[in-house]
């Protein structure tokens, strides 16, 4: 009995307006060739213009994968939330869809009658900084088009991002049919104030077919092949209304979004982990709304008794035909430092609710877990305790007297005297090996003078750019400055995130904290701290190394939380 296929129902949209035309597409999983289904379902509801098809087969770790697209172009034949009934497809039936249809779009009536032109239009004209809209355009075209171009839209220092392809389906405006293409963007203003995208302008080619009937037929001029005729539109400027964060917002991340929510996997399904033995656990966050890099770096909360390595974190975007999808993870490997009990407090994220236009906080709650002996029976003794002091059990070695010492066989003695002289040797090798790697470490190897010159004065030139960068205004220039001063101290450093971590001054940062926020609010950081002030001295790295008496070998865990 053969298997039904998989299959799946989508819509290149869900909103449209009476006389537009919507795609029905039919995914067929591991297909090459399908019959066309029973639409008759359909016809209550719409018109069903005609259908493509379309195949495609590719090849994923080693395993051909093949899919066949039904595309069905649709037209609601009546206002309102029309739905799309569960069809039967290759043997299997779809998802049912909803589609919201409303009223014939009777705007840009200066466009009526021509025969090409754009529109533009935001999603919301009143929008906080850091917030992401949805921004789309239009062409319009009645006839044929014998190619063109469509730009992209000029959105200044905004962030711009296209979302999918482009989708083509028809209209009608002022009782005129049109074809449509129809782009749509992820657009993220970074600064308070007055944003305005500025039109854009389409050019192209139109086909003039002429009529193959008049004299002359189709080698007459505009008959078979047809002239072309110039055209060009523009679209209207939008302008934008941009609003800083809440001015009682804090000094977390700023983060305005449609939705976010925190994750954590790696806890063990009984509770219980080993003294010892690393507890791994990975860290996300997913915001609609908000690309990767808006989201902050993430961190686990100080855990005593235990010992934390974080990951590099990694962050990724993609969309779902309108919004962005942010997500950010990092992994954590936890090793308790002594059995008992082991809480791992809250975390929390708060963000900024852009429809409400509420503060939301997304927390995971709190979890004790219970650490076993690493022997996995007795209890090791938590610090800050001392322990009974219990005197050692005492053994009592019976010794020959003189008499019988002679008498007792050679080959009693024989082995213990060699166990203890291969003790002692082995001591003296341990001794030598101990004092070699000491005298080794501590060794004063001269690194190449011209290199160590050139860190200096790379290092120098860094901290002069940034210091004449900080007494100016623009925002992303003292973050990049500031980065790569940084870096010429400290090359294994990625990102701020991982500046102000590593460094030991809350002055500083504080600093680097405002410095992020500023990017994408109109707020002046000299209000708040001076930036030139505050690195004035040089950046102030965290010792660690100077936490702890030094040792001849490096420590296993160097970061201790408890």
């Amino acid at each position: 009995m053969a298997m039904a296929a998989k299959v799946q129902a989508t819509l290149d949209r869900t909103d449209v307006h009476l006389g537009e035309t919507v795609t029905l597409n039919l995914h067929i999983g591991d297909a090459v060739s399908a019959s066309t289904p029973d639409l008759s379902a359909l016809v209550r509801d719409f018109e069903v213009l005609r259908t493509s098809t379309n195949s495609s087969l590719s090849l994923i770790n080693g395993r051909q994968r093949a899919e066949l697209i039904i595309g069905v172009a649709l037209r609601p034949r009546h206002e309102g939330d029309l739905k799309i009934p569960s069809l039967t497809v290759a043997g299997s039936q779809t998802n049912p869809l909803n589609l919201h249809v409303g009223p014939a779009d009777i705007s840009a009536g200066a466009d009526a009658g021509k025969d090409v032109f754009v529109e533009a239009t935001a999603s919301s004209n009143r929008v906080y900084a850091g917030q992401q809209i949805l921004y789309t355009v239009r062409l319009f075209y009645s006839g044929d088009l014998d190619g063109g171009s469509l730009p992209n839209p000029d959105a200044g220092d905004a962030e711009l991002r296209q979302l999918g392809n482009d989708i083509s389906y028809e209209s009608v405006r002022h009782g005129r049919r049109y074809h449509v293409v129809e782009r749509r963007y992820a657009l993220t203003p970074r600064h308070a104030g007055a944003l305005t995208i500025p039109a854009i302008e389409f050019q192209g080619e139109m086909i003039d077919r002429g009529n193959p009937s008049d004299p002359g037929g189709f080698f007459n001029p505009g008959g078979l092949f047809g002239n072309t005729t110039p055209v060009s539109a523009d679209s209207p400027q939008v302008k934008i209304d941009v609003e800083a964060p809440l001015a009682n917002w804090g000094e977390t991340s700023w983060l305005p979004a449609r939705s976010l929510s925190l994750s954590l996997q790696g806890l063990p399904g009984d509770d219980k982990i080993s003294a010892g033995q690393p507890l791994n656990l990975r860290l996300s966050v997913d915001a609609q709304g908000l690309s990767g890099d808006a989201l902050p770096t993430l961190s686990l909360p100080a855990i005593d008794g235990a010992t934390v390595y974080p990951d590099q974190p990694s962050t990724s975007t993609h969309d779902d035909g309108e919004w962005l999808i942010g997500h950010s993870e990092r992994g954590f490997a936890i090793f308790p430092q002594h059995a008992g009990s082991l809480t791992l407090p809250p975390i929390t994220l708060t963000w900024f609710e852009v429809q409400s236009g509420q503060k939301r906080v997304a927390t995971i709650p709190s979890h004790t877990l219970t650490v076993l002996a690493a022997n996995g029976t007795q209890a090791a003794v938590a610090p800050g305790t001392q322990p009974d002091v219990v005197a050692p059990p005492t053994t009592t070695v019976s010794m020959p007297s003189p008499a019988n010492a002679q008498s007792a066989p050679a080959r009693s003695s024989t082995p213990w005297r060699w166990i203890a002289l291969g003790s002692i040797a082995l001591w003296l090798l341990s001794a030598a090996a101990f004092a070699w790697l000491y005298r080794r470490r501590h060794s004063p190897t001269p690194p190449p003078a011209k290199q160590h010159v050139e860190s200096i004065d790379s290092s120098r030139a860094q901290r002069q750019a940034f210091l004449d960068a900080a007494r100016g205004e623009d925002r992303p220039v003292q973050a990049q400055r500031l980065l790569a001063w940084a870096r010429a101290e400290r090359p294994g450093l990625r990102n701020l995130g991982q500046v102000a971590s590593a460094l030991d001054s809350g002055e500083q940062r504080a600093a680097i904290e405002l410095l992020h926020r500023a990017q994408y609010a109109d707020v002046r950081v000299e209000k708040r701290i001076d930036l030139a002030a505050a690195f004035d001295h040089g950046l102030a790295w965290r010792q660690e190394d100077e936490a702890e008496p030094e040792l001849p070998l490096p420590p296993l865990y160097p970061f201790k939380l408890d």
